[in-house]
């Protein structure tokens, strides 16, 4: 509840202290109406009467106001869906990536239409000037020559030094003013030299905005998306942005998902006619997929795949701008491509993570991040697997230090216990084998048990026993047998 909402309810329902209103203030919504209720203590009614009646009251809205006239009720929810839309854009939580997704549409199509012009700079002058094409390769400085030099009968050694600055080489220079001597190109009019030289100027014009573009485009990618940025390059980062639609959808987009971003028509065929689907789409401009070997290009686009989508979550949902994350991440893909080019081990992602953390606490003064990558979990679990096994320890071996009291009270009288049971123990096995050579034959018949030494001199006394057991009972089968063949005679 608004402070103004709040003027005009105490305003137009005057309610008297110590009594109780004889109404009920009708809301659409039940949240505001016990909000007003609690502040306000006016009584307030959500249901589906109400709601009957704010829709009558919508639709004869102008019956009720004197001055309001039929079309003013729409220009009002016209404006409202304005300011509404504006306000949106205004304060957008993705930090306006929309900015990142026109720039890099720009920067595409500015591309091909320098690549055509600068093509049709050199066909046009090459008609005049032909063997400046093998002298200068560039698009830009072609064309800056081009507008430099103008008509090549006027080309003499005083333009060298011109030259020398344009292209930065004096061999160039002096090469392309003893080209001009002896060229087999054709004389231009001044008019059509006018023309050539303003198209130049315009080719120039457009690659020199698209250097600043260039410049843009990095500096709000590192304002928008900073660690994706960093871990994969800001053009294939902006594009991966342009093609998901926004940064919230590329965070919302699987690895799986990302992988593929611009392979969409080769997915589609390769499930059609049942093939081999594609391995990599955008992410194969990265150079970490082209420094990759051929066997291990799929794998590459796999793990990289994984790393930008977790550059991309941090982008869109953490507070903090920050690049520490996406340079964690390179340096394990760097790893990670070490790992399968020379079999060196990389490190885990909870310690990378964890140390990217800390780093960020230490640059934020202490400010704790939102992302939670469970370190402390995995400690603790291993605490508890190291208890389980001193437990187990302490159960087949000797009680621990808790199942003790004199351990607790004097570090003297817990020893005493141990060094009393080693005694006796060895004083057990000095007496087994000075009793050994005497009882063996009574080992043998059965009377192994009468001693206390190893458990294997028991597990002869036991065999002898059952021995005898099996002996008697046979013996007993035999008398059977011979006491039935009497009685038959």
């Amino acid at each position: 509840m608004t402070e103004e909402l709040r003027n005009f309810l105490e305003l137009n329902l005057k309610i008297k202290e110590g009594k109780k209103p004889k109404f009920s203030l009708g809301l659409a919504e039940p949240k505001i109406g016990s909000h007003i209720s609690e502040e306000t203590k006016i009584p307030c009614q959500s249901n589906e009467l109400v709601l009957e009646l704010l829709r009558g009251v919508r639709l004869h809205f102008d019956r009720f106001i004197k001055d309001l006239k039929p079309f003013d009720l729409e220009k009002a929810q016209l404006g409202l869906g304005h300011s509404y839309s504006r306000a949106k854009v205004k304060f957008n939580v993705n930090r306006v990536d929309n900015m990142v997704i026109q720039a890099i549409f720009l920067l595409d199509t500015l591309d091909k239409d320098v690549n055509s012009f600068s093509m049709r700079v050199r066909e046009w002058y090459s008609w005049h000037f032909p063997e400046l094409v093998k002298i200068v390769n560039d698009n830009y400085l072609y064309a800056k020559v081009a507008k430099y030099v103008e008509d090549k009968a006027e080309l003499s050694e005083d333009k060298i030094p011109g030259l020398t600055e344009i292209l930065g080489d004096e061999d160039k220079a002096k090469e392309i003013v003893e080209a001009a001597k002896a060229s087999m190109g054709q004389d231009l009019s001044p008019i059509d030299l006018i023309n050539v030289k303003q198209f130049a100027q315009r080719v120039m014009d457009l690659s020199e905005y698209r250097k600043k573009l260039h410049e843009y485009l990095i500096t709000k990618m590192n304002d928008i998306a900073p660690n994706l940025a960093s871990l994969i390059g800001e053009i294939v980062g902006a594009r991966l942005i342009s093609h998901a639609g926004s940064l919230t959808n590329l965070a919302k987009c699987p690895s799986s998902t990302l992988q593929i971003l611009g392979a969409e028509k080769a997915l589609f065929r390769a499930l059609k006619t049942r093939g081999n689907t594609p391995k990599y789409g955008l992410i194969f401009h990265s150079s970490f997929i082209g420094r990759a070997s051929a066997r291990n290009k799929g794998r590459m686009a796999r793990y990289l795949a994984n790393k930008c989508s977790i550059a991309s979550r941090i982008d869109c949902f953490s507070e903090m701008n920050t690049t520490v994350f996406g340079e964690k991440l390179r340096e394990q893909v760097e790893e990670r491509l070490e790992f399968y080019d020379k079999g060196v081990a990389p490190r885990k992602n909870v310690d990378v993570m964890k140390a990217a953390i800390e780093s960020t606490q230490n640059e934020g003064g202490g400010n704790k991040m939102d992302v939670d990558i469970g370190p402390a979990e995995v400690s603790v679990k291993k605490s508890k697997k190291k208890k389980s096994k001193g437990e187990e320890a302490a159960v087949d071996g000797e009680p621990m230090a808790e199942d003790k009291p004199t351990a607790i009270t004097n570090g003297d009288a817990a020893e005493e216990p141990t060094t009393e049971k080693k005694k006796k123990k060895k004083e057990k096995r000095r007496l087994a084998e000075e009793q050994a050579p005497e009882n063996l034959d009574d080992g043998a018949n059965g009377f192994g048990s009468e001693l206390e030494g190893t458990g294997k001199k028991k597990k002869k006394s036991s065999k002898g026993a059952e021995e005898e057991d099996v002996q008697t009972a046979s013996e007993v089968k035999k008398k059977k047998k011979k006491s039935k063949s009497k009685d038959d005679e």
